[in-house]
């Protein structure tokens, strides 16, 4: 247990010390434009607050949950020949579902961009 009490002081000991020669070497600028907003060389434009459509959220959680199973399917793939024909059977059944969520939210018009409502039949 002491081991791990050492090793708890020197990380702290180390951080302490980064910080206070970061405080000590470090530059002190005071001019106006060091806090102005800066990206990629372009000087931005009107407010940070931008409302965004939720079609924008809604394309955002898609793509996270479609990339979180690809990541899943990766994995499977690693570990693909050791897993053997039932894994193989369950990874085609994975991605089955997936391909039947994205039909379904093709269908639903919840990947649309349009503002222009879809004709349900």
């Amino acid at each position: 247990m002491w081991a791990l009490g050492v090793y708890f002081a020197l990380v702290v000991l180390l951080v302490t010390g980064m910080l206070v020669v970061s405080y000590l070497l470090g530059q002190r600028h005071r001019q106006r434009a060091t806090g102005a907003p800066y990206e990629g060389g372009i000087v931005s434009e009107g407010s940070a607050r931008v409302r965004f459509s939720a079609r924008f959220y809604l394309i955002a959680m898609f793509f996270v949950i479609f990339d979180l199973e690809a990541v899943f399917l990766f994995a499977w793939a690693v570990a693909a020949r050791s897993l053997g024909w039932p894994a193989f059977w369950e990874a085609l059944l994975f991605t089955g579902i997936l391909v039947a969520v994205l039909i379904y939210l093709w269908r639903i018009g919840a990947l649309d961009w349009s503002n222009v409502p879809r004709r349900t039949e």
